[in-house]
């Protein structure tokens, strides 16, 4: 009957309704692919619009109240988020998070085009319709995906460096309190140590030697670098180390070499095995070493052994740095050997791991004190250029890294408070004195003098004053100083 009226109604009516029909639809699908992308954006949206009232406005609300949220968390308490980045706990709820509402959200966009699509449409418009939900799961899924998955290797990254509550340290402080581990505590001493170790090298050398010491009230920081060959360095009298060397002193006959800073390390593990009661006993040598020179109490230490620093530097693309001298790629003054090669002075030379680490290290022709110059240079190139957008785009390689070359004791269940400091440190005052031969004869050094300097330059950092006799400024003493 319907058949025979359609008939009824004449050639160019009938061809009329199906040309009517077939607009209605172009317009149907456009308008499902639109709303399909405001509901990717807006999700829930989308099944409002289809008419699924009840279920499109419980997510529009749930989506809102989530955002809402997010924006407070970034807004007013970044503090929460970041603590909950260092926190193995709460890095594993992120990491199942966020790939569940990756789910939920692709489920949505799915749901809201078959709402949305009318019938009778075309196979390569519904072909075409589908590829753009792809798309639209694909920009949703993947960002969550990778925000889950970079939550999971932050969780394996600090449990892997940092201490857990089975590890062994001499000197760590004991029985802080978690929710306030500065109470009573004005200032937070930190060993930060570079170890020359490698396949060419037997054991470990601590080369790189700095004391950060930061006023936990201010974040106020003052920078004490202790040159590799210093000498009779006297340990912190009652340490178990005072009483194991004659007259507290690390000192005694042979290669002067093996009675530096540099070979604590190494030597005073090898000279009393089992002494200090630590799964790291040579940084806790060194803490006690530091802290005779220093006459500062060492709470912790940060090791980066400069081997790994290669990989480090080939996570991030290389470094940028100043050269203002032939620096030599290997060679030993002593035993007559030659460089293999040079990396050739100039401005902005881009340098791999390779050739970074060689300028970091590079000692032949050149005392320590250019040559912790150019330690704090690579240093600071590193940090200059660690742009977020880099470190987002690397950030498993540099965590992967990360696990291989770094050793501390600070303890994981500190870190929040420790994020919490290096925040006022980023805002803060930091100082830098560098005891070179031009304050101190690295052979005979003067410890009194060092322990006055040590007391003179906290005091002037506490008061707000310019610390005296501080190192080069970072952006002077690394400027290219040649010819352009």
């Amino acid at each position: 009957m319907r058949e025979d009226e359609e008939q009824s109604k004449g050639p160019l009516s009938y061809h009329y309704e199906q040309y009517d029909k077939s607009r209605r639809r172009e317009h149907g699908y456009r308008r499902a692919l639109g709303f399909t992308v405001l509901g990717t954006i807006i999700p829930g949206s989308g099944l409002v619009i289809a008419g699924r009232r009840r279920i499109g406005w419980a997510i529009v609300v749930l989506t809102a109240l989530a955002a809402a949220f997010l924006g407070y968390l970034l807004l007013l308490r970044r503090d929460t988020v970041l603590h909950w980045a260092v926190q193995p706990g709460a890095l594993v709820v992120i990491g199942m998070v966020l790939p569940v509402l990756a789910l939920a959200w692709v489920c949505v966009i799915v749901a809201t085009y078959r709402s949305l699509l009318p019938r009778g449409v075309a196979t390569f418009q519904r072909v075409m319709g589908y590829g753009l939900v792809a798309v639209l799961a694909l920009v949703t899924v993947v960002p969550l995906g990778v925000g889950g998955h970079y939550a999971l290797v932050q969780k394996d990254v600090v449990q892997n460096v940092f201490a857990s509550s089975h590890s062994r340290s001499a000197t760590a402080p004991k029985n802080v309190s978690v929710k306030d581990p500065w109470a009573g505590k004005r200032r937070v001493n930190i060993a930060l140590l570079g170890g020359d170790g490698g396949p060419d090298r037997v054991g470990v050398r601590t080369d790189t030697v700095i004391i950060a010491s930061i006023d936990t009230h201010t974040g106020n920081t003052v920078l004490f670098s202790l040159p590799r060959n210093l000498e009779k360095i006297p340990f912190p009298k009652g340490s178990v180390l005072a009483d194991a060397y004659p007259n507290g002193i690390f000192d005694g006959k042979g290669n002067r070499l093996e009675w530096m800073l540099t070979a604590v390390y190494r030597n005073v593990p090898e000279q009393f095995p089992g002494l200090l009661k630590s799964d790291n006993p040579g940084a806790d040598a060194v803490k006690l070493a530091a802290g005779g020179a220093t006459g500062l109490n060492i709470d912790y230490y940060v090791l980066v052994n400069l081997e790994g620093f290669r990989e480090l530097v080939d996570a991030l693309g290389g470094i940028t740095v100043n050269v203002n001298s032939k620096i030599p790629m290997g060679g030993e003054s002593s035993a007559g050997l030659k460089p293999g090669g040079w990396i050739l002075p100039g401005p902005n030379k881009h340098l791999d791991g390779f050739h970074a680490l060689w300028f970091a290290r590079a000692r032949y022709g050149a005392d320590d004190y250019a040559r912790m110059r150019r330690q704090r240079c690579t240093v600071k190139a590193i940090v200059d250029q660690a742009d977020p957008v880099k470190l987002l785009t690397r950030y498993e390689a540099l965590a992967k890294t990360a696990k291989d070359i770094v050793l501390t004791d600070i303890p994981q269940s500190l870190l929040p408070a420790v994020v919490d400091l290096s925040l006022k440190v980023k805002k803060a005052d930091v100082s830098n004195v560098a005891f070179t031969n031009e304050l101190i004869r690295s052979a005979h050094p003067d410890y009194g003098f060092i322990h006055n300097r040590v007391k003179e330059a906290l005091r002037e950092s506490e008061s707000g004053t310019a610390v005296k006799q501080a190192a080069d400024d970072l952006d002077s003493a690394c400027a290219y100083k040649g010819r352009t």
